[in-house]
């Protein structure tokens, strides 16, 4: 069991990190094609006509991805601040449901996200050509990737392991040291 869990967790590890480069990627092109529109239209007076859909895209994309990521690092919401108030017997059951709630919605992401762009498939894009699923790929992707990520942290909590760094009252309570 702890070989999978290793495994899944080397796994996991290397789609984090390409999912960020990817996000990151993602908004530095959307960032550059954004200004690329603004020199056509103002210098040039010629709008480039498939800068505002290639950029939504693009937005989809890396906020999917970078959500996924914060998924994987455990930046995502959780019941952190009751963690200082109740016994620590009370952590392990508060991050569990709240793995349990995030799989949940991640779940519901990747089989909805499946069945929009499935159903979508057959249209087109407006101006940019693409299948009209591909609007709908970075929500399955997403699901996809904070499923496999949550999984892990719930596997690492069965099997006894600690899942994320404990962050310490001052940065839950955003003060200064």
């Amino acid at each position: 069991m702890h070989r999978s869990i290793a495994a899944l967790s080397r796994l996991n590890a290397w789609l984090s990190r390409a999912s960020l480069w990817l996000a990151g990627t993602g908004l530095v092109a959307m960032t550059i094609i954004v200004f690329a529109q603004v020199f056509f239209r103002y210098v040039l007076n010629d709008s480039l006509l498939w800068v505002e859909p290639v950029a939504i895209l693009l937005m989809s994309w890396f906020i999917f991805l970078g959500s996924a990521v914060g998924v994987h690092e455990s930046f995502h919401m959780g019941f952190d601040v009751l963690l200082f108030f109740l016994p620590d017997s009370a952590g392990t059951w508060l991050r569990a449901l709240s793995d349990l709630a995030v799989l949940a919605f991640s779940v519901g992401m990747a089989v909805y996200g499946w069945q929009l762009m499935a159903k979508t498939w057959e249209s087109t894009l407006p101006v940019i050509g693409l299948p009209g699923g591909f609007g709908y790929m970075p929500l399955f992707a997403g699901g996809v990737l904070m499923t496999l990520f949550v999984l892990e942290h719930l596997l690492n909590r069965l099997s006894g392991r600690t899942v994320e760094a404990q962050p310490d009252a001052d940065d839950i309570l955003m003060t200064e040291a």
